[in-house]
């Protein structure tokens, strides 16, 4: 089992002594040195980055390794915190990075490189475009940054940097600590984060979409925590807000992909009393004892990619968990157990035409998907879908990288049918008597309100925000 390797080969390094090295150089160390931790607001121009949002687990994990070692201040621009200009208080600046804020990570991290700081590129982008991003850094996080830890920390504290850090082996999810939250929660502008707890149970997904970028983040591993660690936390986080009713999202690229892993867990998730969403892939979810065990465990909402209603789209992207004969049955199993569903629907293939947008009217109006979310074929640079498409994409302003911008032309519609027809499905689906055909009966929740709140948008909707 590759969990098993990847545990034995942890077990080993840690003989080996990488821990109490870091503990010899800290303690060499005439004081401890400073980190900046930065999460960057986007440029685009659609509602990415307002209202709330999800606590950066990832840099959050980043702040609780560094922590140990150095002195960590930690920056959301995101929630209102302002990057500065004079970086002279600290020696590392880590930024991390989407595709649709990376030219603002790199202004960041340029001025801070100007200035004469280790600058640290980390995050899906530099990942994918390690090339690009050495141009703007000292170094570039490849993956995730808890299987390099040991030897950033050690290179950093002898002053010695490598421009990647790229781990030969991932660390099996059970070796890795637990994120510290506090670096998020005691901002002054936490109130404008998410109530939601991200957590993680899983990472990875063997699947291989074409036009996703987890393969390349980690391979094509499926790990997994123990469900007792995953357990554990949600009981800490009970404990730190005095009330069992915690609501949190799995921030896992497919945490079913293993079924008996995922039932299992639900089970143990059923005796603490929390509610709970996820991204989920429908490999398994036309079965209907696992809507009623998620039921039962408390789930609120389950995020779903239908993607398209065309086979022929379905197949063209490897989306082989996707089977149209149980798109009906899965939605009316999560019904049936009071759970919600948001649904992802993508417009602009080569084999998209007008029939596509009113197949998939028909199916969220006659399944009553509560929050459908609809977006444009984005082919994201590192992908397999972006070396297929990079001859025809329009541009490579990472601005507009945002799944909601126009990147080609579709051989069989056009870009300016395209645009009509995604315009004119997004209203149609969130005008009002839609809205309470799809929503009634339904519990009053946020739900509701962000359809709502999808009415006001879409009626401002033109093909111009879009290009």
């Amino acid at each position: 089992m590759l969990a098993d390797d990847l545990q034995t080969a942890e077990s080993a390094s840690l003989t080996n002594g990488a821990a109490p090295t870091l503990e010899k150089l800290a303690a060499e160390q005439k004081s401890r040195k400073k980190w900046l931790l930065v999460q960057p607001r986007s440029q685009t121009s659609m509602m990415v980055d307002s209202g709330t949002v999800s606590m950066p687990l990832n840099l959050i994990m980043v702040a609780t390794l560094a922590s140990k070692y150095f002195d960590v201040t930690f920056l959301d621009e995101r929630t209102g915190d302002t990057i500065p200009q004079d970086f002279s208080g600290y020696d590392v600046v880590a930024i991390t990075s989407r595709t649709l804020n990376a030219k603002n990570a790199y202004s960041i991290a340029d001025r801070a490189k100007a200035q004469g700081k280790i600058v640290l590129l980390g995050g899906v982008h530099p990942t994918m475009l390690q090339e690009e991003a050495s141009s703007h850094c000292t170094s570039v996080i490849y993956g995730e940054i808890e299987s390099i830890w040991e030897a950033l920390a050690a290179d950093i504290f002898r002053g010695k940097m490598k421009s990647a850090y790229k781990a030969s082996e991932l660390k099996p999810m059970t070796a890795m600590t637990p994120p510290d939250f506090s670096f998020a929660l005691n901002s002054p502008h936490a109130k404008k984060y998410s109530q939601l707890i991200p957590i993680l149970a899983t990472k990875g997904c063997p699947v291989g979409c074409s036009f996703c970028t987890t393969p390349t983040v980690y391979g094509k591993s499926f790990r997994y925590r123990e469900m007792d660690l995953v357990l554990n936390e949600m009981r800490a986080h009970q404990d730190r807000l005095g009330k069992k009713l915690v609501r949190f999202s799995f921030m896992d690229d497919n945490i079913s992909f293993r079924p008996q892993y995922f039932t299992d867990l639900l089970e143990g998730m059923a005796t603490l009393g929390v509610r709970w969403n996820a991204n989920i892939s429908m490999n398994f979810l036309h079965k209907p004892e696992v809507a009623e065990i998620a039921g039962r465990s408390g789930c609120d909402l389950m995020s779903i990619g239908f993607e398209s209603l065309n086979p022929d789209i379905l197949k063209s992207m490897n989306k082989g968990s996707n089977r149209l004969q149980n798109y009906a049955n899965v939605v009316s199993n999560l019904h049936k157990h009071k759970i919600a569903i948001q649904g992802y629907f993508m417009f602009g293939f080569d084999d998209d035409n007008e029939k596509s947008f009113q197949a998939t009217y028909d199916f969220i109006m006659e399944n009553r998907i509560e929050f459908p979310v609809f977006s444009l074929v984005t082919p994201f640079p590192g992908t397999p879908y972006f070396e297929e498409m990079k001859d025809r994409v329009r541009h490579l302003d990472w601005d507009k990288y945002d799944t909601y911008h126009f990147m080609f032309e579709p051989k069989k519609l056009g870009g300016e049918k395209l645009l009509e027809n995604f315009i004119k499905l997004q209203r149609e689906v969130y005008k009002g008597s839609a809205i309470m055909k799809r929503m009634q009966g339904k519990p009053l929740n946020w739900v509701w309100f962000v359809n709502f709140l999808m009415n006001r948008f879409t009626r401002k909707l033109t093909p111009e925000i879009y290009l």
